[in-house]
């Protein structure tokens, strides 16, 4: 039998990596692991993923995180159109990613 989870976060929501010294904005959801094929996944793929555009020293990067590692930030005010545009681009079908990573 499937479990079936609801998401805890939701697009746009901004989250903290609990391990890891960084913030985010959530871009995707999955279901479940949905990770590159053939590469070994986490040995807790029954939960939630999220791909979150994260912001680092003078860029923006791509994680792809599952839900028992993020947590809410309630201290980070959404980013302002501002800097949505300084640390990501979009495509015409509103694709987004970070700056220095290209649209595929």
């Amino acid at each position: 039998m499937t479990q079936s989870r609801t998401a805890k976060f939701g697009l746009g929501q901004i989250v903290r990596h609990r391990e890891e010294s960084f913030r985010g904005l959530v871009v995707d959801v999955d279901a479940a692991y949905a990770g590159p094929a053939g590469e070994p996944g986490p040995d807790d793929r029954d939960q939630p993923f999220y791909r979150v555009l994260a912001m680092g020293e003078g860029a923006g990067f791509l994680i792809y995180a599952a839900e028992n590692v993020l947590e809410h930030e309630p201290d980070v005010a959404p980013l302002s159109a501002a800097d949505q545009a300084h640390w990501f681009s979009m495509d015409h079908n509103g694709h987004i990613a970070p700056r220095a990573q290209p649209i595929h």
